[in-house]
């Protein structure tokens, strides 16, 4: 197929903004370091739950991620998971989101749908899901995501789609993917932080002040920090934050911010691969139009035909992140902005966390998986890039901490979604501070499943010698399998238990609901303690 004159416009269906703006946009949104903050002695990375929440050190949680769908018809996935979820609620002290709230660009018309419906259980209000706003949601329990990619994801093409002058935006509109994108995407982040996060920005000086000393009043070893209470203020202080529940620590992360790939070489090498990565785009670019193509075919009115939609549906989004992934890579050089402000927050935290004798187990958790054998994540540069970062933390941390450690891992558990899948991985010897670690993915909450890789549940890594070692091995991969008529789409979430003593022990059970051949079945599947 040729491109046709003016589809280019409609390649760059969405875009992720820079690195550089989506920290200087975040901090604006929480007056990073005003001096009213600043006076008051606040820390804006903590928080601290309400009293009445409790603290005993067994307790529950849940996980979800990837969520953010829309209705699917009358078999919405993501409000599968809830309801299960609502079952597990009544004994779990919170419930951890892994990211991408609300697909496919996070628009904030989107949340209503995406977001506000299919959890209203989880809402003050949510009887009346419609009255509720999606910058004025306040949570019966604590609900504590990180964003995710989508969650940032912004839509260039507005006055395109308003216009309809392009013919591949023409066809796009005849077609029948409902793409869930709405008319301005994220707007940088701005709608997820509306939604979530205390978004100081809104208030004037006096207001501030009242703001804070309303609001801010727990106090830790690290300052005054925000105060969480269900039912009545439920806003996260930032975008990376920490709490500490049961003397676990929680170390939530924007991963966003530090996935930018490694620049590629300047050899000839270098050259032959970004010639690879541009012809490889242009592939993509034709498949998406042929996707486009084949939808304007289809009735979803017909049940058959509206879960080849499905399909198509999530092939087209799919393609889609493989793109920027590739675009990030040749956009990649010397000057590209790696987060580490935030990084250096962490390993810092880390340290003060092992130096502390009322912590006794440690869990981080943020959107991009640095090992994944999800088929489409797992040789994604932003893959690497943030194992390579995570990585380079953790050595560090170990370099100062490695006598209290006694032998133990830094990390109890870390969790991520962004692969589409739910997979439980553990690290072998890596030749870093990331050896012998718990990884789990939990993003297969809602939107559109994966399968997993064919090369299998092994990852390798090429080391200085050039030999490839095994660097981590999956131990349970949920996701799409089976063709046609027997295709199998198990979404899930966790609930986890937390156990006394020290160490913690965490008991890991994944609850699923599969759908295959047009009918829902819900499996509790075995748990595993870690």
């Amino acid at each position: 197929m040729v491109l046709e004159t003016g589809e280019q416009e409609f390649m760059e269906f969405v875009s992720d903004p820079p690195i550089a703006v989506k920290i200087n946009k975040m901090k604006e949104r929480v007056r990073w370091q005003q001096p009213l903050i600043v006076e008051r002695g606040i820390d804006q990375t903590r928080m601290v739950f309400d009293e009445s929440l409790g603290d005993s050190p067994e307790f529950s949680f849940l996980v979800v991620g990837d969520s953010g769908s829309g209705s699917h018809g009358s078999n919405n996935p993501q409000r599968r998971i809830a309801e299960l979820m609502v079952a597990e609620r009544s004994n779990c002290r919170f419930v951890l989101h892994t990211g991408d709230v609300v697909y496919l660009v996070g628009s904030s018309e989107y949340y209503q749908k995406n977001f506000i419906h299919p959890y209203q259980e989880f809402l003050v209000g949510g009887d009346r899901p419609d009255k509720i706003a999606y910058d004025n949601m306040t949570f019966n329990m604590p609900f504590l995501p990180v964003p995710g990619n989508h969650d940032y994801y912004d839509l260039p093409i507005i006055y395109g789609l308003v216009s309809g002058t392009t013919m591949p935006l023409r066809r796009l509109l005849r077609s029948s993917l409902n793409l869930d994108v709405g008319w301005h995407g994220s707007v940088q982040g701005r709608a997820y932080a509306r939604a979530f996060i205390d978004y100081l920005k809104a208030f004037d000086t006096k207001e501030l002040g009242y703001h804070l000393d309303r609001h801010y009043t727990a106090k830790t070893e690290t300052g005054r920090c925000l105060r969480y209470q269900p039912g009545h203020f439920t806003r996260l202080p930032n975008r990376y934050y920490t709490f500490r529940s049961g003397g676990i620590d929680f170390f939530a992360l924007d991963s966003n911010t530090f996935n930018a790939p490694q620049p590629l070489p300047v050899t000839k090498e270098g050259d032959d691969y970004r010639h690879h990565l541009s012809k490889r785009i242009d592939e993509l670019e034709q498949e998406k139009l042929q996707i486009i193509e084949s939808s304007a075919q289809l009735n979803p009115s017909s049940p058959d035909e509206a879960e080849q939609l499905e399909d198509l549906h999530a092939k087209f989004t799919q393609i889609e992140e493989v793109k920027i992934d590739i675009q990030k890579q040749l956009a990649s050089n010397e000057n590209t902005v790696t987060d580490f402000e935030q990084l250096d927050w962490l390993k810092q935290r880390l340290i003060e966390s092992w130096n502390n004798s009322l912590v006794r187990g440690r869990v981080i958790y943020f959107h991009h998986p640095p090992y994944v054998t999800e088929a489409t994540k797992w040789h994604q540069a932003q893959t690497l890039a943030v194992r390579y970062r995570l990585r380079s933390v953790l050595d560090a941390v170990y370099n100062q901490v490695s006598k209290q450690t006694q032998g133990r891992p830094l990390v109890d558990l870390i969790l991520n979604g962004h692969a589409h899948c739910l997979e439980y991985l553990r690290t072998d010897d890596t030749c870093h501070a990331d050896s012998h670690l718990n990884w789990i993915v939990c993003g297969g909450s809602g939107f559109s499943l994966r399968r997993q890789r064919s090369e299998g549940a092994d990852l390798t890594e090429s080391f200085g010698d050039s030999q490839n070692r095994l660097v981590a091995r999956s131990l349970l991969f949920v996701g799409r399998n089976g063709h046609n008529i027997y295709k199998r789409r198990p979404y899930s979430f966790l609930r986890i238990d937390v156990r006394d003593g020290y160490p913690p022990k965490f008991t890991i059970t994944p609850i699923i609901a599969e759908r295959y051949r047009k009918q829902w079945s819900n499996i509790r599947v075995e748990p595993f303690v870690i």
